[in-house]
């Protein structure tokens, strides 16, 4: 009985406040001591693509789509201090990629491919993928 009464108490006197820290995230802005590495998705088959870039594990963002027969170039900036890959959204903040892979359009997660990105990328300047189906997947090479 005397627990009943006594936990709520203890409870009640807890810091909730405590159970979380905030810290504030200072997030870069443009361009400076990054090199430009523009990607181009080239579409080699029959059905249109969706690709997409996973910037955390819980945010992920579309951004291109290619149609059959057609390219899409993706600027991309590349921090050759940390290794890290980035695209500048509408802010011009930077968006570090974990993972870049499209799919067909309509079943893209099912479908996907990851497209890789390198140090060897950054050091060409570029990067170049031609995507296409086999068996029941994308492969971009």
């Amino acid at each position: 009985m005397k627990i009943r009464y006594v936990l709520p108490v203890m409870l009640a006197f807890t810091s909730f406040a405590s159970a979380v820290e905030l810290h504030h995230v200072i997030v870069r802005k443009g361009t400076d001591g990054l090199d430009k590495v523009p990607l181009t998705i080239s579409n080699a088959g029959n059905e249109g693509l969706s690709c997409n870039a996973d910037f955390a594990h819980w945010y992920s963002a579309g951004i291109a789509t290619v149609e059959p027969g057609k390219s899409a170039r993706l600027e991309l900036w590349f921090d050759s201090k940390t290794g890290t890959f980035t695209i500048l959204n509408d802010k011009r903040e930077n968006l570090p990629i974990e993972r870049l892979w499209c799919g067909l359009s309509g079943r893209a997660y099912a479908t996907r491919a990851q497209i890789t990105l390198d140090r060897a990328d950054a050091a060409g300047g570029k990067r170049a993928v031609s995507c296409r189906v086999e068996q029941d997947r994308l492969a971009c090479r």
